[in-house]
């Protein structure tokens, strides 16, 4: 990472933990409040571009946290009915999640 980019990262997140809008111009003044001089100004804008409308501290917050993770199964003791009778919705999106990640539909696999 260029001191370019890892400049530019930083003052993303002075301004982010200070509740202040992530704009270019506030993290070219920021960068330049650093005394770091050799900061191109395509990098605060498309870090500004990147980070805007999101909320930079949750993005922090969530950065292990990758997909779903597995249902758990479902307890099949003493329930009857029509609880039972119906598909919920996890084994729906389970369902739609198996279909999207087949390669064979399409005709092509990792290896042919």
């Amino acid at each position: 990472m260029s001191q370019s980019e890892l400049a530019t990262s930083y003052a993303a997140l002075i301004l982010a933990d200070d509740d202040v809008d992530v704009t270019a111009d506030k993290l070219q003044t920021l960068i330049k409040a650093a005394h770091i001089d050799d900061v191109e100004s395509i990098w605060t804008t498309l870090f500004a571009k990147a980070l805007d409308g999101k909320n930079v501290k949750d993005m922090l917050l969530n950065v292990g946290s990758g997909g779903g993770a597995a249902a758990a199964p479902a307890a099949t003791g003493g329930a009857t009915g029509a609880a039972t009778d119906a598909p919920t919705e996890e084994k729906k999106q389970e369902k739609e999640e198996e279909k999207e990640e087949s390669d064979e539909d399409m005709g092509f696999g990792l290896f042919d």
